[in-house]
């Protein structure tokens, strides 16, 4: 097992003895009441999210664990390559697919895959949009294994959320410990807001465009965020009772009139964002969205169909993308992923499921998914039975030790895991943020990090900001 902080032999990482001399000095409750008088203004704030369990939607605050992730400088920029890489391939894989498909002519990914994905949308076919950007907001979830790599989890590409709890973790850290940011030098995050703001405008059809971010109400899960991230550039939030298309653009109601809207940041997914081209069951979009973003008069961010692109059954052939496109090695490694469409993958799977997670392709958030070793038998015999009626449905994957980072806990270090979802925006440039969002799984031995399943989060520091942090050309 990796541990963040301790080395095998329970010595102090260096990057970390300076946080660790700090700890030891404060009184006995000193923690524990700073973590109450956190919860306390996280509440006031209203940092919610929706947890499902047994008490489906019931929002609650998310557990922010007072102890950091600590990520060196050099670590940071071997994962800044590794992600710049790792993206610029995926929005040259969109491109091409909704183009000229060279990557399919050349077999490097059988068509099916790409055809028969749910995420593909048939009317972004030759839809040129600027900068040849699909993805412009990215979330790639890491995990660091046992054996000290990190390795990518999942890409995420459509409406990736959590950037406001990176964002916010940040803020009381420094509200709470500010003696602490004297002992480090750490990169900052709150600059993000205006990157984002800068990635949007760059994502439009025209100069000078008006910007909304478009959320699909209250109700949603991560509506605390899109209030935020509006707030923070200083643009409208708007639903899409609040829109109309007239002569192919989109107009926002005001109370001083309409006004043209020409970038919309959409956090509604795909099927949802028309009801005329899409679901026509939706009330959360805007009735002639997709005719009037084919038309050029309205940017999308997301672009529509990014989905084909971060389904699990794409993301075994990231790394011959990569090489694909940039005729380079991935420096990001996937976890080694066996496709059940396969039939020798599938005939393995089906005798390793107490050693393997099986993953749906569609699944997210950690649904639709079997963690083989804490399985039991009658699990996975009824598991067995899904995945042999529709293996093209699965993947399987073996079962990795994610890191461990200690939480506090009874006036001590607890170790959990953790992963690290770092956030990447592509407009003329690619910006990355220095750290990302530090998932938790709270509870001993879990695997499971997802805060709609009951992770908590961490702030995350990454040293030495005059070389992890800059702006760099795509």
């Amino acid at each position: 097992m990796f541990d963040e902080i301790f080395n095998q032999d329970q010595t102090v990482k260096a990057h970390y003895a300076a946080y660790l001399e700090w700890l030891k000095s404060c009184p006995a409750g000193y923690l524990d009441a700073k973590m109450s008088e956190a919860d306390l203004i996280f509440r006031k704030i209203g940092i919610t999210f929706t947890l499902n369990d047994k008490e489906e939607g019931i929002e609650r605050l998310i557990p922010s664990d007072p102890v950091p992730r600590i990520i060196t400088s050099s670590e940071w920029e071997y994962l800044h390559k590794g992600l710049e890489q790792r993206v610029c391939a995926l929005n040259m894989f969109l491109n091409d697919i909704y183009h000229d498909g060279r990557i399919l002519k050349e077999k490097i990914i059988p068509q099916s895959k790409i055809y028969k994905n749910a995420g593909f949308m048939a009317c972004m076919l030759n839809h040129n949009i600027p900068n040849n950007m699909y993805a412009h907001i990215c979330g790639i979830d890491l995990i660091r294994h046992s054996d000290g790599n990190y390795y990518v989890l999942e890409d995420n590409l459509r409406v990736p959320s959590g950037v406001s709890y990176m964002l916010q973790n940040r803020s009381m850290s420094q509200r709470l410990f500010p003696k602490l940011f004297n002992k480090y030098d750490i990169a900052p995050v709150e600059h993000y807001p205006s990157y984002l703001r800068k990635t949007l405008k760059e994502s439009a059809f025209c100069e000078n465009p008006t910007m909304a971010v478009l959320t699909p109400g209250p109700y949603n899960s991560a509506y605390y965020e899109h209030a935020f991230l509006a707030k923070e550039m200083g643009v409208p939030l708007v639903e899409g009772r609040d829109l109309f298309v007239k002569d192919n653009s989109v107009w926002m109601r005001t109370i001083y009139g309409p006004q043209k809207v020409d970038v919309l940041y959409r956090r509604i997914d795909d099927a949802f964002l028309d009801p005329l081209a899409l679901n026509p069951n939706s009330y959360l979009g805007v009735p002639g969205l997709i005719q009037a973003y084919r038309a050029g008069g309205v940017a999308l961010v997301n672009a529509l169909g990014t989905g084909v692109a971060d389904d699990k059954s794409i993301y075994p052939y990231v790394p011959d993308m990569i090489k694909f496109y940039l005729g380079e090695e991935a420096i990001l490694k996937n976890v080694p992923t066996r496709i059940l469409s396969n039939a020798h993958d599938l005939a393995y799977t089906l005798d390793n499921l107490d050693k393997l997670v099986v993953k749906e392709v569609h699944g997210a958030g950690g649904y639709g998914m079997l963690i083989g070793p804490t399985s039991t038998k009658a699990e996975r015999e009824k598991f067995s039975h899904i995945i042999k009626a529709k293996p093209e449905n699965y993947i399987a994957q073996p079962t990795l030790n994610l890191s461990t980072c200690g939480i506090w806990l009874d006036e001590n270090l607890k170790p959990r895991h953790i992963d690290l979802r770092p956030f990447v925006l592509c407009g003329a440039k690619t910006r990355i943020t220095p750290g990302g969002l530090t998932r938790v799984a709270l509870t001993e031995g879990s695997l499971v990090v997802n805060s709609s399943q009951g992770g908590g989060t961490k702030d995350t520091w990454i040293l030495n900001p005059d070389k992890a942090n800059g702006d760099r050309h795509a």
